[in-house]
């Protein structure tokens, strides 16, 4: 009985065996959707993360601009209806004539001139404004425009100068004055002066871009296959929302960032690299600098500048200390020989050390200059 008893449960045993070997399959089956399910559910959570960081930071980015926007405009400056649609941000400083008009370098806003306007506002009238597109200057619209954009394009010298005649006419600038431009500011400056020549007393010249220079292939090739690429790169990642995120964590530092920069101004060099509207003003400024080069090429042959027009022109080491040493050799020597042939009476003024940064790293040096062609024309207005 008792060996029965124990076949008896001996054969239970393997039934139990039996029915859990055959109840696997069940639990395999469950088991691989469970893992399906967490397969899924990582995905999904990955979904909403990427969402998270595709949606949200240009978001964000928007509304703080909006807030920041009429935050940081620039003290002191009035917004100039020219006409167009369009409306130019300038600021004025200081007392006295004759006026200096300071014309900001390729795709950059007026604050670039910071240290020089403090300086000369103490002996006259110093005045910065935002080219169309820039800082806070308001872009036109397509539909808005009628007349010189026909012949001009937009983000072109012609057009650029056409907004400064305009400018000068509606904030009733005192003329002569001098004008002073750096990079793409001094092809505006030169065009300027040829077209209005009586409104202008002294031309001054930063770093001036040569008209000739993208005939230079490697030049070309160095514009237009590194640098616009890069600053549409730019222009992309400010209307990504995160170049806000890189300067919180201080991967992306505006041009302007030493210690006698004031936390507002800072503030407002942070808020135009994370504004996509500036970014793709300066894009575009690049883009078009070549058609800009041979606008200003045509009109120097049409209408010669008046002799009544002093040319001061000042240049560092190099142009970019940050280009190679070819790229930077070709600029010198275009740079000489087109002021020897279309200014030759122009002063010369060199800055040791300096390369196209001057205006925020040496700017003492450029001050200088523009202090003294400040006081010689007061000085013969007062013996007149």
């Amino acid at each position: 009985m008792l060996r029965k008893r124990t076949d008896g449960q001996e054969g239970d045993g393997n039934v139990k065996t039996d029915k859990k070997k055959k109840a696997s399959p069940g639990e395999s089956k469950v088991s691989q959707h469970a893992n399906e399910t967490t397969c899924w559910s990582t995905l999904i959570l990955m979904g909403k993360i990427l969402l998270l960081i595709i949606f949200v930071p240009p978001f964000l980015n928007y509304a703080a601009l909006q807030r920041e926007g009429q935050m940081l405009s620039p003290k002191g400056g009035e917004s100039f209806d020219i006409g167009l649609g369009q409306k130019i941000y300038m600021v004025c400083k200081g007392k006295g004539q004759p006026v200096v008009m300071l014309d900001a370098p390729t795709g950059m806003s007026s604050d670039i001139w910071h240290h020089v306007q403090e300086s000369l506002s103490e002996l006259t009238k110093v005045c910065t404004y935002d080219r169309v597109g820039l800082g806070f200057s308001r872009r036109v619209l397509q539909n808005e425009t009628a007349g010189m954009e026909k012949v001009w394009g937009v983000s072109t010298t012609g057009r650029m100068v056409d907004d400064l005649h305009r400018l000068v006419k509606v904030a009733e600038i005192a003329t002569p004055f001098i004008l002073v431009g750096s990079e793409l500011g001094s092809l505006n400056g030169r065009f300027y002066s040829h077209i209005h020549h009586t409104q202008v007393s002294d031309l001054v010249l930063i770093d001036p871009i040569p008209e000739d220079v993208f005939e230079e292939e490697q030049w070309q090739q160095y514009w237009y296959s590194q640098l616009v690429p890069s600053l549409q790169m730019l222009q992309f990642v400010a209307a990504a929302g995160l170049s806000r995120v890189l300067i919180i964590l201080g991967l992306m530092k505006p041009a302007l960032h030493d210690q006698h920069v004031s936390e507002e101004l800072l503030q407002r060099q942070k808020y135009l690299l994370s504004n996509p509207a500036h970014q793709s003003g300066a894009v575009d400024e690049h883009f078009f600098l070549n058609e800009s080069a041979s606008q200003v090429r045509e009109i120097s042959k049409f209408k010669p500048l008046s002799s009544k027009t002093s040319v001061s022109v000042i240049t560092g080491d190099t142009y970019d200390e940050q280009l190679p040493a070819h790229l930077n050799q070709v600029v010198a020597e275009l740079q000489k020989r087109f002021v020897e042939q279309s200014y030759p009476q122009a002063s010369r003024i060199h800055v040791p050390g300096a390369d196209r940064r001057m205006l925020y790293t040496q700017p003492a040096a450029v001050s200088k200059h523009l202090w003294m062609l400040v006081s010689r024309r007061q000085s013969r207005k007062q013996s007149q």
